[in-house]
């Protein structure tokens, strides 16, 4: 799993040489990288389904207890298949879709450093790690949406985005330490859902953390950005706004459901704001007449339901 996000890291670095020098071939080779992570986590498959579980885990702060921690369970491979399966795909279209751009090479150093962020948010087991990888998610996702700087409403949208996600995220931040420290791990698979009911902070913690997931999955009232978003070149609306970053919040409420989901309160928030969100998410969307903000509407109508379900 590291080698994965490592060969995508990778693949980022070298993405404005590779550019430069062999132009429309370029995309071809960049996009082996995420393929062969999707060949990996493909052949893990019988495996998971089979109820196993693949983990990794590389000491990085001894001293505060923070690692590394991989883990490939059902949930983690779902999303790890959809976002390296359909990053190949991007990074294909991407080449044909901004072929001759001066700062393709750019681009592609910009899309393949969201990818192995968002892989490696998927699959971080260790809580202050996801939070690392979901940070950079937002700066990276800023700069793609930012692409075309030399107009005011890209700069306009990707400045709006990272300051509804970044404050989200740092709710979140304060959320994950009240967790790590009322239910007993700093590890997703290690915490006690008893410990978590039984703790007076449950209540900040449920806040906080729903914050920060409402703020990446656009739900309301942080629902605007997205939209706006859609400023952003078509290669990175299909990736992140409609398949990948914005799914990330739902990814977090389906981690922490084992351990903070047993209380009325999570289920009645849910239920309302995703409800809510799909609600006006779809109103908003027969009333639009570029394709791309119906696009944007009606994906915020499916996060809704996702949350709501």
């Amino acid at each position: 799993m590291f080698a994965s996000i490592g060969l995508i890291a990778l693949a980022m670095l070298v993405a404005p040489a590779f550019a430069q020098r062999m132009s429309a071939r370029a995309a071809w080779l960049l996009a082996l990288a995420p393929l062969a992570a999707f060949t990996f986590f493909l052949s893990q498959l019988p495996e998971i389904a089979g109820g196993g579980v693949l983990t990794e885990s590389f000491s990085w702060v001894p001293a505060l207890g923070v690692a590394l921690a991989f883990r490939l369970d059902g949930l983690s491979m779902l999303f790890a298949l959809l976002i390296t399966g359909i990053g190949a795909l991007i990074v294909l279209y991407s080449g044909a879709y901004l072929h001759g751009h001066p700062h393709l090479g750019r681009f592609y150093a910009y899309l393949l450093g969201f990818m192995a962020s968002m892989l490696g948010l998927v699959l971080a087991d260790d809580l202050i790690a996801m939070f690392v990888f979901w940070e950079l998610t937002s700066v990276s996702s800023f700069l793609l949406i930012a692409f075309e700087h030399d107009k005011a409403v890209s700069r306009r949208a990707a400045l709006q985005a990272l300051l509804i996600t970044g404050g989200g995220g740092l709710a979140l931040l304060a959320g994950l330490i009240l967790v790590g420290v009322a239910g007993g791990s700093w590890q997703f698979s290690g915490l006690s859902a008893q410990a978590l009911a039984a703790h007076a902070a449950y209540p900040a913690i449920l806040a906080l953390v729903l914050i920060g997931a409402f703020t990446k999955s656009a739900q309301l009232p942080f629902h605007l950005w997205l939209p706006n978003a859609m400023a952003a070149p078509t290669p990175v609306s299909a990736y992140l706004h409609s398949a990948t970053m914005v799914k990330a919040g739902v990814y977090l409420l389906a981690r922490l459901n084992p351990a903070l989901g047993g209380s009325t309160s999570w289920s009645a928030i849910l239920i309302t704001v995703g409800a809510a969100t799909a609600l006006v998410g779809a109103v908003l969307a027969i009333r639009q007449t570029d394709l791309k903000r119906v696009l944007a509407y009606t994906t915020v109508t499916v996060l809704g339901q996702l949350t709501m379900l």
